[in-house]
């Protein structure tokens, strides 16, 4: 490692993985070890921000324990090598947050992918996925979002979803059907934040999905374009009120059974309570001695 301290928004930059090549190495050796299906490493928009992905899993439990144990290997071995790592979702207030896209399909019993139909578009299937998913994600936003500082990243422009909307190969939108080959076609789910608890998010996707394809819900048109420019419905844009819409929400008991969905309401307004009585220094160099 070079010792270099990053401030600089190199995505995909070959130079930034180098200054920290020996931290990397020691990651994907460590993930070997434990059995955690790391994939290629790249350097993304904020500074000093990678992303590294996890390969497919059939098991969704598997896929959330690989989460939280690649979570804490990886602040481990940030220590050992004299920094720090974090998943906080927006640690700089003028960069690019940090998230976690989960990308997921269906097969049958045979093994056969459900959201294929051979062609771009995907099957009704998909579609009737897609449509629980927009249904359920302002309800459910509290799992992808689950602290204050979660929401400085839902900023519109800001690399994040802030709208519920969906699109082919679109970046903007909340959910995105990538494209590729139609045999490998899936949904990618963009809300989470890198600070969200994994289990509480596939629980919330794949509730969502299951909720759209029992009831046979269709979709609006997908979008094309710069979501951030549209008039469309928004999710929660601060902690108060996604708490508010998770305690609310009709289709939450469908998903979460009652003593999680009160548990974790009850915590979250602690938290947030807590967090209101803080002031912060921003604040006194405000307004200490101007109002």
């Amino acid at each position: 490692m070079t010792g270099k301290r990053l401030d600089s928004d190199g995505a995909l930059s070959l130079d930034e993985l180098q200054h920290f090549d020996e931290f990397l190495n020691d990651v994907y050796d460590a993930c070997e070890l434990q059995g955690i299906p790391a994939d290629a490493a790249i350097s993304e928009n904020g500074a000093g921000q990678f992303e590294i992905n996890m390969r497919h899993v059939a098991d969704p439990l598997r896929a959330a324990d690989d989460a939280v144990l690649f979570k804490r290997l990886v602040r481990g071995i940030a220590r050992k090598h004299g920094f720090a790592a974090t998943f906080m979702a927006k640690p700089y207030g003028n960069l690019s947050g940090s998230g976690f896209h989960v990308h997921f399909s269906l097969v049958d019993k045979a093994g056969v992918n459900v959201f294929d139909n051979g062609g771009a578009e995907g099957t009704p299937l998909m579609l009737n996925a897609v449509a629980g998913l927009l249904a359920t994600m302002q309800q459910n936003t509290l799992t992808f979002a689950p602290h204050e500082n979660s929401y400085r990243r839902l900023l519109p422009g800001a690399h994040a979803p802030t709208n519920v909307a969906w699109g082919y190969e679109n970046r903007t939108a909340a959910i995105r059907i990538p494209g590729g080959s139609p045999e490998a076609r899936r949904i990618e789910h963009r809300v989470a934040g890198a600070d969200a608890n994994p289990y509480l998010v596939l629980a919330s996707v794949l509730g969502g999905a299951l909720l759209g394809i029992e009831r046979d819900m269709q979709p609006a048109a997908p979008i094309t374009g710069d979501a951030y420019s549209m008039k469309l419905d928004n999710l929660p844009l601060d902690w108060a009120t996604a708490i508010d819409a998770f305690r609310k929400g009709a289709d939450v008991p469908a998903i979460f059974s009652n003593r999680l969905q009160t548990m974790l309401v009850e915590c979250k307004l602690q938290e947030l309570r807590k967090f209101a009585r803080h002031v912060t220094n921003f604040e006194y160099d405000t307004y200490l001695e101007v109002v």
